[in-house]
């Protein structure tokens, strides 16, 4: 069995690795929506989608309410902050990497016309 991820941003990639939950979680961002409402469009037992929200709860990414009879699901957005940062980053080391590149290249092409 995989070891689960323990960094908040390793679960939120883990969470979201998985097209269920992806498509689950674009569903929140409507708005709220019950357990039975995120189940609809899946050929799956409400254990299975339970288990799948209870997934995407563990990273932080929705947060579950008892109301009544019904657990109602809602977005939780902060939760992607670290994920953005962690993207952030790599995306401008790569842009630095590839600018460095870039002039590397294009002084060795100045080099080679002259």
């Amino acid at each position: 069995m995989l070891q689960q991820a323990v960094d908040p941003v390793g679960r939120v990639f883990q969470a979201l690795a998985d097209p269920t939950r992806r498509v689950m979680v674009e569903r929140l961002v409507g708005g709220p929506a019950s357990v039975s409402e995120l189940a609809e469009p899946f050929d799956m037992s409400l254990p299975a989608v339970v288990q799948h929200v209870q997934v995407l709860e563990g990273a932080g990414l929705v947060a579950t309410e008892k109301v009544g009879r019904v657990r109602m699901c809602s977005l939780a957005p902060d939760a992607l902050t670290g994920a953005e940062q962690w993207i952030r980053q790599r995306r401008m080391l790569w842009e630095a990497r590839l600018d460095r590149l870039d002039a590397v290249l294009a002084d060795d092409e100045e080099r080679t016309t002259t």
